[in-house]
């Protein structure tokens, strides 16, 4: 979704991380990979800071064809698919039927992004409320964790999964609440996916969900090419740029980095059933 003055150049790749971590949430597509030899150069970036596996995410029927046949050009990548909440406007059979059939691919480990979005005015509520009700249904059905997208809309997203019935596993990508927030959704057993909005310096009540979360839910991620984290906000996100997120987030918890690093691969591993590494 729109974000950020993406013309500049990419930050600087960092230092490899201890320990190999996975970007949970980014949108290939968007960074300009259309082809598998490109998709190994941005794979190559990652894998030089550590970032070993990522999940690519589809926001349209267009994005969502193309992450799931992304998924099989290489085996560090994993695909999401769903209808952004900013396009549900016109989500009718067709689309459902062709979400559903994408869904339950092998190497789609997801139903995402879907939720709610009320800062666009691009899809009126009620159609957004109801495309999200039949993804929750969808998640559940096909016994894949559900990955939400929600911008100022925390009370009706967490009102909805209640009256739905969330599914076993639920993820807040790019989660954008405060400490009470971040309670809730703990307390529910949601998982928080941390963006590089966590590093930002003005993001006092982020920093205090960040640090609040259990070590067993939260994950990393990118939603590359958008949010770049701090100190080259604005500028191209990528896979690799996690590793800067990895760092912010350990600093605030005031945990090695190691260790986070750790976790998020552990957590990305069970939360979308992945095969599971070893670090070394």
């Amino acid at each position: 979704m729109p974000g950020g003055n993406l013309s500049r150049e990419r930050p600087p790749v960092p230092e490899k991380l201890p320990a190999p971590a996975i970007d949970s949430h980014t949108h290939l597509d968007a960074c300009g990979v259309e082809t598998p030899a490109e998709l190994s150069t941005v794979l190559a970036r990652a894998e030089s800071a550590g970032i070993e596996r990522v999940v690519t995410v589809a926001d349209d029927l267009a994005a969502a064809r193309w992450a799931a046949e992304a998924s099989t050009w290489d085996e560090r990548v994993f695909a999401a698919v769903a209808i952004h909440p900013t396009r549900t406007k016109d989500f009718g059979d067709a689309e459902r039927s062709e979400v559903e059939r994408l869904a339950r691919g092998d190497r789609v480990v997801a139903v995402g992004e879907t939720g709610l979005d009320y800062y666009w005015d691009y899809s009126p509520p009620e159609a957004q409320q109801e495309a999200f009700r039949w993804h929750i249904d969808l998640a559940k059905r096909i016994g894949k964790p559900l990955m939400i997208h929600d911008r100022d809309a925390h009370d009706d997203v967490l009102r909805i999964l209640d009256e739905e019935g969330a599914p076993e596993t639920v993820v807040f990508h790019c989660f954008s609440g405060d400490a009470d927030m971040a309670r809730r959704c703990a307390d529910a057993g949601y998982v928080l996916s941390f963006a590089g909005t966590v590093t930002f310096r003005n993001a006092r009540a982020l920093h205090e969900a960040a640090r609040l979360v259990p070590s067993e839910q939260y994950l990393v991620e990118t939603d590359a090419p958008f949010l770049t984290p701090h100190p080259f906000r604005g500028r191209p996100n990528e896979p690799y740029c996690a590793a800067y997120t990895v760092h912010g987030l350990a600093e605030l918890r005031g945990e090695p980095v190691g260790e986070v690093a750790n976790a998020v691969r552990t957590n990305a591993e069970r939360v979308f059933r992945l095969p599971t590494v070893t670090s070394g």
